[in-house]
């Protein structure tokens, strides 16, 4: 296939994903459930007001939201999910009243008087009750009793009531997380709404919900509609045959990639960095940092699932709870991937098209103070959010914004926004004298750019979204965020990048490589814009986006088919020629990116996201064990890689201290690879075994996941934590010792 026609094809998928994917967003503004004016009971006494509802999310967001716990699945796995865990404590409480009303007491009734009231339980929360004349919800006093009761037990949990002490242990809840009656209500009110949607039938749909009957729990008929098995089976045919489609057109169109004729030496051994090429050293030396403090955030983050309260006996919750610890851990891991790869962009740009731009190294800098700025700004604000020092409009603004991978507050994600606009300007203004050119690197060049346009401006998406917009439009905008901006157009550029690398160095045909990166472009979005909604199945989204999004997340596992093929290249590559042994630990980083991106974004990744897996583990640890493997094993190698090369490049007349980098890189992917499958992996497991047979609610609660078996679970994630740990400072000694002398060795 001709370039001109991948590229015809590239602008075909992009446009005609991105019409279906907008088109299905305007659905979902039209169909979500309704947060109501005000919740009544029969005999017209106010339960609570939408207003409540509304602040009451906002004090949901102020602790950490999805840090604490989650909402419809999507959040943290210490602590319960919100709403599956008040509909089952609901349904309880309300079948004790409903037999009170015939003065029988429920759990002393035999099997076939129970099975009535049942039945009468899913009459009263499964019917839809919404008078969409007046906006108003009507539930019998019975539940609006059972509701004032589970505000007591929620209060106790969230604020200070001594008998729920080991509870909150147990949740790594800290004593006062909501600290006044007013914000408790509020959250309640929250909650409660929360839980109505995940019970309520959608107009139209008797017997399936508006979260098409997640979470699994058979007590109020929550269980799987037909349609999840219809479209999980359907969506494992499309995988099937597109990847026999993908694997018949690289077998008949494969092009010889390396290239025939190597260069006897290094072409990039004698390129002078230009001073904004140097600039972006003190970018790595930032990177290292952060990979430091983001590895202690997470050490203590995991501590809390075996002490809720304290790290080692000192009540560390006190000063850092762990709805901060994860969130700094989670942001840090954003951050510092994002800086290695944005400094790799920056030191590229100038690198192929030798000229640099009035002022870049000006520029370069300023980039830099906006990224400390950013940095440091939103973690102190996340830390004032959650520690309840902001109201509601000021903790949306500068403290924690509640929703997970985007934790930052309003003001400290336009700063972002603007830091990336301007990353974008730099590159493309040291880009322009390449681009005009109208050679063999135009193709590759123009694809770099356009993946860098991505990233620049699709993180504006995270602004589509308000202080108190409706949960489900909140999620469909987070995700473009997260799933396109992280998982799409990173992508693309990294594979840009890579290949760009080996053509300059001329161990790549430029022709077949340019190719190869189109045809895997195209590849990549073709399931991953619409593989979007794969997150969004039981967000309280239109059926149709389940449909759409089981149909599409499995074509995201098509493009690991080539990975294969790229990870062996790559190691061609590796013992090719003897200079190019330089580059042996860059390229090696490629080859465990390839390696993360089959087993934690594939086989992982597939594992929970046909619709009938993700309705019975979204949220569990199985979600845990895609989300490292993906996140740190893909981005994560992939960045630390980049890092490399620019450092190769930086430090070029010297060899490097290959005891020190190779431990640092064979412990940090071993104890990955350990940590996950030892710890998480099981955890995962048996919880799915939990959610399917008893329920959701009991994979998430206190009295499963305190078990013996699973503490000791959690406490075999300590081996894999510490070679992870070591291997990470190594790498930081590493990058510290390329500037003092000792990662260094004779001349090359």
């Amino acid at each position: 296939m001709t370039t001109k026609k991948l590229w015809t094809w590239l602008a075909a998928v992009i446009i005609g994903s991105f019409a279906v994917l907008i088109f299905y967003g305007v659905d979902i503004y039209r169909k979500i459930p309704p947060v109501p004016d005000k919740v009544v009971t029969t005999d017209g006494t106010i339960v609570t007001t939408g207003q409540d509802i509304k602040d009451g999310q906002n004090v949901w967001q102020s602790i950490g939201g999805q840090t604490v716990g989650s909402i419809w699945g999507h959040g943290a796995y210490i602590a319960p999910d919100w709403s599956a865990d008040y509909l089952h404590r609901e349904a309880l409480l309300l079948l004790d009243e409903l037999a009170k009303k015939d003065g029988k007491i429920y759990k002393d009734l035999p099997d076939d008087e129970q099975a009535k009231y049942n039945v009468l339980l899913k009459k009263e929360v499964r019917v839809n009750t919404l008078d969409q004349a007046t906006n108003t919800i009507v539930i019998s006093p019975e539940r609006a009793k059972v509701q004032a009761e589970l505000a007591k037990y929620y209060a106790k949990i969230f604020m200070n009531d001594a008998e729920m002490d080991q509870l909150r242990d147990h949740y790594a809840i800290p004593k006062n997380t909501v600290k006044t009656d007013e914000r408790m209500a509020k959250m309640n009110a929250f909650f409660a709404w929360a839980a109505w949607v995940c019970i309520t039938d959608r107009p139209g749909d008797t017997g399936i919900t508006y979260t098409n009957n997640w979470p699994h729990d058979e007590l109020i008929g929550n269980i799987p509609p037909p349609s999840l098995h219809l479209w999980s089976g359907l969506s494992v045919l499309m995988l099937l045959g597109c990847v026999g489609l993908l694997v018949f057109y690289h077998a008949k169109n494969k092009e010889e990639e390396i290239s025939e004729e190597l260069p006897l030496e290094d072409p990039l051994r004698n390129m002078k960095p230009t001073p904004s090429m140097r600039a972006t050293l003190k970018y790595i030396w930032v990177v290292a940092l952060l990979i430091l403090v983001q590895m202690f955030a997470g050490v203590i983050t995991a501590h809390y699932g075996v002490e809720g309260s304290a790290f080692y006996g000192f009540p560390l919750d006190e000063y850092l709870p762990q709805s901060v610890s994860r969130s700094w851990h989670v942001q840090l891991a954003i951050f510092w991937i994002a800086t290695s790869w944005l400094a790799t962009g920056l030191y590229i740009a100038p690198a192929v098209s030798g000229y640099e731009p009035k002022y870049q190294v000006l520029g370069v800098n300023i980039l830099f103070g906006a990224l400390l700025i950013v940095v440091f700004g939103s973690l102190a604000g996340q830390w004032l959010g959650v520690m309840q020092k902001l109201g509601y409009v000021d903790n949306f603004l500068w403290g924690h914004s509640g929703y997970e991978y985007v934790e930052l507050g309003r003001i400290w994600q336009i700063l972002l926004l603007v830091g990336l606009i301007l990353w974008l300007i730099l590159m493309v203004r040291a880009l322009l004298p390449a681009l005009k050119k109208k050679d063999g690197d135009r193709h590759l060049l123009l694809l770099f750019t356009l993946s860098a346009v991505a990233i620049a401006l699709f993180y504006g998406a995270g602004l589509m979204y308000g202080r108190q917009t409706h949960m489900a439009i909140a999620e469909y905008w987070r995700w473009w965020v997260v799933h396109l901006w992280v998982e799409g157009f990173f992508e693309v550029f990294a594979t840009v990048v890579a290949a760009f690398l080996f053509t300059r160095l001329g161990l790549l045909r430029l022709k077949a490589a340019t190719h190869a990166v189109l045809f895997s472009t195209i590849i990549f979005l073709s399931g991953g814009i619409l593989g979007t909604f794969h997150h969004l199945y039981f967000s309280a989204t239109p059926t149709a986006v389940l449909a759409l999004g089981a149909t599409f997340s499995a074509l995201e596992i098509v493009p690991l088919v080539l990975i294969g093929f790229e990870a062996y290249q790559n190691y061609q590559i590796s013992k090719s020629t003897k200079w190019i042994k330089a580059y042996k630990w860059p390229i090696y980083c490629f080859i465990a990116m390839c390696f993360w991106n089959f087993l934690g974004a594939g086989i992982f990744g597939f594992a929970i996201n046909p619709p009938i897996a993700l309705y019975y583990i979204q949220g569990l640890n199985t979600t845990a064990v895609h989300g490292h493997a993906a996140l740190f094993g893909v981005y994560g190698i992939l960045g630390i890689g980049l890092m490399m090369f620019m450092l190769r490049g930086l430090y070029p007349h010297r060899e490097w201290n290959d005891k020190l980098i190779g431990w640092a890189f064979w412990l940090t992917n071993i104890g990955l690879l350990v940590m996950v499958t030892i710890s998480l992996l099981p955890i995962g497991i048996l919880q799915s075994v939990a959610s399917i047979k008893e329920g959701y609610w009991y994979a998430r609660s206190a009295e499963f996941m305190q078990t013996d078996m699973m503490n000791t679970l959690r406490w075999l994630r300590v081996p894999g934590d510490i070679l992870l740990a070591v291997g990470e400072m190594l790498l930081v000694i590493f990058i510290i010792g390329l500037k003092t002398g000792w990662s260094l060795k004779e001349k090359r």
